[in-house]
């Protein structure tokens, strides 16, 4: 027997970005290229409102979509990382890479290396190429300097001391003029990007404490306001962490969100949160996935895929990371199919692009799936529904746009006609 579909007709979206420097402007140009694809594909209608910055913390865009038979007003916030990001990448090297070596000793020398290859080798090696890649930049420095120093003591006839100057500054100007291509392939994105997490996952005091109390308390409000059917939080790869201790905190602040007002949703996709809490000391991020996996008031879904390198793909992000409960209510898991979303065309060009396929999991593919992003926060099928049910969910769309998912999107169009008479 087919599973009755629930109708949304109002959305409000909470969306926490991993650890990625382009913000709101970039994220929501994203956002607009899969949005037109996304009509194309879904067939119906509506309007993409233009980016407003509210704060230097909140940015928000509207969605206005419909079908022939349904319509959905989705309000999309987007939290705003980007300055802090922006900081922590921008400090001097000399305060990023000791850090950066800092945090793969300690994973070395805690076991932490050890358990994330076993939950995913795959992750296991990317991380361990950003590593290299940054010794490599380091290794290409020091020989610079070192073949200039030799060169000048043994051909330029300089003594000692001024050789080992003409080395130094040598090595110095040559690390400089890797920095470009190292920014080109993310080796300080990535290697800057641990180190915080590690501390965030500890629950020692990080740069992202106060956007997530600030965060967490929109989204208390929202609830308690009752304006929206579904509030959904959003995280994507580290945000995966980050909307986890936004939605722990959130609960926190109302012991009984989810049980009044909107219905609450934590969506994580391609989430490396396993990463942070295999870490022995990361004992605070452990007690907030124990938190969320306990509470049956609010839905944690976590979206994962085997195309994806960049995410866990096999464990269960609760029991595997440490976290043991007798009375267990989160997450549903959902496998995604990256490939399913796109013709065979597309998915080829992805092939030799490991973060272009995590990326994919807030894209709209080029032909319909399962799985879709764009469709999860602008269509009527509430979040929950289609991850229990996926593909019977995507059928319940027809070739026109009509949702016929149950007989009350009838009742919910005749709802929104009445209306726009008013």
């Amino acid at each position: 027997m087919a599973a009755s579909v629930s109708v949304i007709r109002r959305r409000h979206v909470f969306y926490v970005a991993g650890y990625d420097p382009r913000g709101a402007a970039g994220y929501y140009d994203l956002f607009r290229r899969s949005w037109s694809r996304c009509r194309g594909v879904w067939h119906f209608a509506g309007t993409l409102g233009e980016l407003e910055l509210d704060s230097d913390l909140i940015a928000h865009w509207d969605i206005e979509a419909a079908g022939p038979n349904w319509r959905v007003a989705t309000r999309y916030e987007f939290l705003r990382l980007e300055a802090i990001i922006g900081a922590n990448m921008a400090q001097p090297l000399w305060r990023q890479v000791p850090r950066a070596i800092a945090w793969a000793a300690s994973d070395l020398v805690t076991g932490t290396t050890m358990r994330i290859y076993r939950a995913s080798w795959r992750f296991g090696l990317h991380l361990l190429y950003f590593q290299l890649l940054l010794w490599l930049w380091l290794a290409l420095a020091l020989a610079a300097g070192c073949m200039a120093g030799l060169a000048a003591a043994r051909f330029g006839g300089l003594p000692a001391g001024a050789a080992l100057a003409v080395g130094g500054g040598s090595g110095i100007a040559c690390f400089w003029l890797l920095r470009p291509l190292a920014d080109r392939w993310q080796v300080l994105q990535i290697n800057s990007c641990w180190p915080y997490l590690r501390r965030l996952a500890r629950g020692l005091p990080t740069a992202f404490d106060a956007p997530i109390d600030s965060y967490a308390a929109r989204i208390v409000d929202a609830a308690r306001a009752n304006q929206a059917d579904e509030i959904v939080v959003v995280g994507h790869s580290a945000g995966g962490i980050t909307s986890l201790a936004v939605a722990a905190r959130a609960l926190e602040l109302d012991p009984n969100l989810g049980r009044h007002g909107s219905r609450v949703v934590l969506l994580t996709l391609g989430s490396v949160m396993p990463a942070a809490a295999l870490d022995p000391a990361a004992g605070r991020l452990r007690d907030m996935v124990r938190r969320i996996a306990a509470e049956p008031s609010l839905t944690w879904i976590d979206c994962r895929s085997k195309k994806d390198h960049l995410n866990f793909w096999q464990i269960d992000p609760v029991e595997d990371v440490g976290v043991k409960l007798a009375a267990r209510h989160n997450p549903l898991i959902w496998p995604v199919s990256i490939k399913e979303m796109l013709s065979p065309k597309s998915y080829a060009r992805l092939k030799w692009s490991p973060f272009r396929r995590h990326y994919q999991f807030i894209m709209s593919g080029d032909q319909r799936a399962h799985y879709d992003y764009l469709m999860l926060v602008v269509g009527p099928a509430a979040l929950a529904q289609w991850a229990s049910h996926p593909g019977q969910t995507a059928a319940a769309f027809g070739p026109d746009g009509a949702f016929t998912g149950e007989a009350g999107a009838g009742r919910m169009a005749a709802d929104a006609l009445a209306q726009d008479r008013i």
